[in-house]
């Protein structure tokens, strides 16, 4: 596993640094009719720090809604931030024309969640994967056959196999596919949208496991999006957890998972299924909030069953690392660390 990163928010040079994210933020206007008469702002990303270094995995997790997605779509040109800054491989790519997106498209690219809605129906897997060579400046036939071929023997499928369409593979088969898109232009980071959750059970562990020997064999970086704990346990270096659009807590993958300190990523960890788990962590209930009017304080509070009188009036500390790079945003993060470690240690014992 890698180390974690000494601070959050605070750009530096670093030469093991692939990807800085700094007080991202992305606004949406909502209603208001022509003429914008009432209008609100939907803060779907709000001050949002994130680094990733080059062969690392950070795993993204939060429930629906949380701005994970548009986080993702940020990095990958495909929304404009509000404010805030990203550097990608040492260029601040927010400084971009909005239409240099190809040139973006060469560093980082992404792996959606149903890889039969990503997958064009009309067109073979030829076609899907030598259109992005076509586009980039690839033209010699010979080059194109070569690096098509390679790249499905990469992700398990055959080189014969190019001339099918997608309604003629099996699930599992066609997220391959879709990994092979994602290469096929050899990028540096792959953002990883839900890659397995449309997919069957027993078909999981292979993505899971193709996902990781190409991060190895390719020299590859991952942002793994997911409200899967599960998923991003085995995967991730480090995890970051989103809740209406701010990061809550961030660390080393270990120090998340065995000692949370924020009340929300205790109750994404006691949804992952574990029959072993004989003191449970503290679970919520309810929904999110609504973005248009968030509560007061933390905008955790109303479903947090630590919430005292402070946490509904302010929004809680910022988000700082510690000396051993874990950072949350709660107001009694130390007491709720030590009682998740309690709780731990009680389950091993039973």
């Amino acid at each position: 596993m890698h180390e974690p990163k000494t601070g959050l928010g605070e750009a530096r040079v670093d030469d093991d640094l692939i990807l800085s994210v700094e007080d991202l933020a992305v606004h949406f206007p909502v209603g208001g009719g022509l003429i914008g008469r009432n209008r609100r702002l939907l803060r779907a990303v709000d001050g949002v720090d994130l680094e990733l270094k080059r062969g690392e995995c950070l795993g993204l997790v939060g429930e629906s809604g949380s701005g994970k997605s548009t986080v993702a779509l940020s990095i990958l040109g495909l929304v404009t931030p509000t404010r805030g800054r990203i550097v990608l491989d040492g260029q601040v790519v927010t400084s971009r024309p909005s239409g240099d997106r190809r040139s973006l498209a060469r560093t980082v690219q992404i792996v959606f969640q149903d890889p039969y809605a990503s997958l064009n129906p009309r067109q073979t897997v030829r076609r899907t994967l030598e259109d992005p060579l076509r586009v980039h400046g690839v033209t010699a036939k010979s080059e194109i056959e070569d690096r098509v071929a390679t790249m499905l023997r990469h992700v398990g499928l055959r080189p014969e196999q190019a001339d099918r369409y997608p309604h003629e593979f099996s699930g599992g088969q066609r997220q391959r596919i879709g990994i092979a898109r994602a290469l096929i232009l050899n990028p540096k980071i792959v953002i990883c949208d839900e890659p397995v959750s449309a997919l069957d059970v027993s078909i999981r562990a292979q993505i899971i496991n193709l996902l990781l020997e190409l991060k190895d064999t390719l020299g590859l970086s991952y942002i793994m999006i997911s409200h899967d704990l599960g998923v991003v346990e085995h995967m991730s270096d480090r995890v970051a957890v989103m809740y209406l659009g701010r990061i809550v807590e961030n660390g080393d993958w270990r120090e998340i998972f065995e000692r949370p300190a924020h009340p929300y990523t205790q109750a994404l960890i006691a949804a992952i299924p574990d029959p072993l788990r004989h003191a449970p962590l503290a679970t919520t209930g309810g929904d999110l909030p609504n973005p248009l009017n968030p509560p007061n304080g933390c905008a955790f509070s109303p479903r947090c069953r630590y919430a005292e009188d402070v946490c509904r009036r302010e929004p809680g500390p910022l988000l700082e690392a510690r000396p051993d790079g874990h950072a949350v945003r709660c107001w009694r993060s130390e007491e709720i660390a030590g009682r998740a470690t309690l709780t731990s240690a009680e389950g091993a014992h039973s």
